[in-house]
């Protein structure tokens, strides 16, 4: 009796049997995956089904949108100051000609020449004239440029070749390459006219490469103080050109200036509140926080999203296809942080425009014009939460590997049409001059543009050269417009085709889509939250629960 009674406290001992413990390993095992692919499930929520998941505001979506509304406004602020600039420095340019070039009429640069020696000499006198006189002529506030106490000159230099004798009579000459440069330097006020300064300065036409005028005059752009922004002081250098390196009898003359925007070394303004200046500056800063506030997010969704794939490649246990490793990098993502990097530094460099102590509007601008494209490309991300919006951004992202390479081997043939037409037509016709214009005269005619006056404008002196360009022009556009541009079309509607078919059938495509529809927890079933809450295996075994009872509660 007390045998059977041993016996049968041996068998009623704690201890489990090996098959259990085995059963536990599995089980445990499978409430891993689960948990993983809710995590993961959850990850790839909009920001509506994790607001039903666990009950978090979408952050970034309400940053995102206050980000754009800001930026757009510092954007449009700038624009219109940017505007200011531009408009002053065109202005002034148009001025200098009119000041400094003799008998100009505008939009006559193209075609303003001097032929004979005597208009040169004239135009040079009347530049050194006209130099002098400034204060007396000009209706702006432009004055000379001061080095100390003193203005500085007026420089006029020619450059020509060292030693030449030219005789086209005999077709005979001989050269010395070798280029050199004589100046000249005049002073406002001591205007002597080219003549009498000739035993000193001497133009030598048949040897003569240019002649360049150069002299820097300033100015202030007053017309900031309206808008609440502290005026420039520009630094023009102007530069007179009289170009004779073709020697074919034309000298062309031409005018530029180069600026140079300087913070005023000494002002005052009265009348207007300082205090809005400041303001801006606030204003620009709020930005500059904003976007630290979404770079931090979005860098953190993006080590969220790469710390969610290690675990899904240390499951599969197997290589994983880089389309769904690229599914946990978030593209979108990425595209912000960059805008919100472009616009730091921008918003950086505005600061400091509006403070005056940099005042480069063009790197600016290229930073928060940039920045601000971004942006608006990124709430694409948004739109693609409803479906019909949604198909738009899976064709394009789905045809972008297809359509770069078929324009790689577009872009092969259509620089070959570029050097042949560069070549052969250049001579004959002004739009294939440089390998740039015929880039921009071609693309004009893939589009359709600009197409009769393209074969109009060839010039027929060479009859083989004439029936070249017709056979050119005809194959490039029957070529690009008929077959490359239709090809082009159906890459994308056939991906489109693709994609919509995948929507309509429902069925997973990807090792990754297979992979989360076997989760059917929906966001507002509550598990997501005990997964924030607990660990997974005890979520799981809650589950677990919860069907055994759900399934007795049946079977009663």
């Amino acid at each position: 009796m007390e045998e059977s009674r041993d016996l049968y406290d041996v068998y009623n001992t704690n201890a489990s049997p090996p098959w259990a413990e085995t059963q536990h390993q599995c089980l445990e095992e499978l409430d891993n995956v689960e948990c993983l692919r809710r995590k993961i499930k959850y990850y790839f929520m909009n920001p509506c089904e994790k607001y039903h998941a666990r009950g978090r505001k979408p952050w970034k979506l309400i940053l995102q949108i206050i980000k754009i509304a800001i930026i757009t406004i510092q954007l449009v602020s700038f624009g219109l100051s940017n505007q200011m600039v531009v408009t002053f420095k065109e202005e002034n340019l148009m001025t200098f000609k009119h000041l400094f070039l003799k008998d100009y009429v505008d939009g006559g640069m193209d075609t303003y020449a001097v032929y004979r020696q005597e208009d040169v000499y004239d135009h040079i006198d009347y530049i050194i004239e006209q130099y002098g006189i400034l204060h007396n002529i000009t209706v702006g506030n432009h004055e000379y440029e001061k080095n100390g106490a003193f203005y500085t000159p007026l420089s006029l230099c020619q450059e020509y070749y060292r030693n030449g004798t030219i005789f086209p009579g005999n077709e005979t000459f001989e050269i010395d390459a070798q280029v050199e440069t004589e100046c000249l330097e005049v002073y406002p006020m001591y205007r002597p006219s080219l003549r009498q300064a000739l035993p000193h300065f001497e133009l030598h036409f048949k040897r003569m490469l240019s002649v360049k005028m150069t002299f820097v005059l300033k100015a202030i752009n007053l017309q900031t103080v309206r808008h609440r922004e502290l005026p420039d002081c520009y630094d023009f250098t102007v530069i007179i050109t009289f170009n004779n390196r073709a020697h074919s009898g034309r000298i062309k003359v031409d005018l530029e200036n180069d600026v140079d925007i300087n913070e005023c070394r000494d002002w005052k303004v009265t009348g207007a509140s300082a205090r809005n200046i400041y303001l801006t500056v606030l204003f620009d800063c709020l930005i500059i926080i904003t976007c630290i506030v979404s770079f931090t997010l979005c860098t953190r969704s993006v080590i969220n999203g790469i710390q969610l794939m290690s675990e899904y490649t240390l499951y599969c246990s197997k290589q994983v296809p880089v389309s769904d490793k690229l599914e946990f990098l978030s593209g979108w993502y990425i595209l912000i942080i960059v805008s919100d990097t472009l616009t730091i530094v921008g918003s950086i460099l505005k600061i400091e425009i509006q403070t005056k102590v940099l005042t480069s509007y063009d790197v600016c601008s290229i930073f928060l014009g940039t920045g601000t494209m971004f942006v608006w490309i990124g709430l694409i991300r948004y739109m693609g939460y409803f479906r019909k919006y949604n198909i738009l951004i899976l064709t394009l992202r789905a045809a972008f590997p297809n359509v770069i390479r078929f324009i790689c081997c577009a872009g092969i043939i259509y620089l070959s049409y570029c050097f042949c037409g560069w070549i052969v037509l250049g001579p004959y016709h002004e739009k294939f001059r440089t390998l740039n214009t015929v880039s921009e005269c071609l693309f004009s005619l893939i589009n359709g543009d600009d197409m009769f006056p393209t074969f109009k404008n060839m010039k027929q002196k060479s009859s083989l050269v004439w029936i070249f360009s017709r056979v050119y022009l005809y194959t490039f556009v029957s070529l690009f417009i008929y077959m490359i541009l239709s090809l082009f079309i159906t890459i994308i509607t056939d991906t489109y085709d693709t994609i919509k078919q995948q929507q309509q059938s429902g069925t997973p495509t990807s090792e990754l889509q297979k992979f989360l529809s076997v989760c059917k927890d929906l966001p507002n079933s509550g598990v997501y939250r005990l997964d924030e809450n607990n660990s997974c295996f005890l979520n799981c075994c809650i589950n677990r629960c919860r069907e055994r009872q759900e399934r007795l509660t049946s079977e009663a």
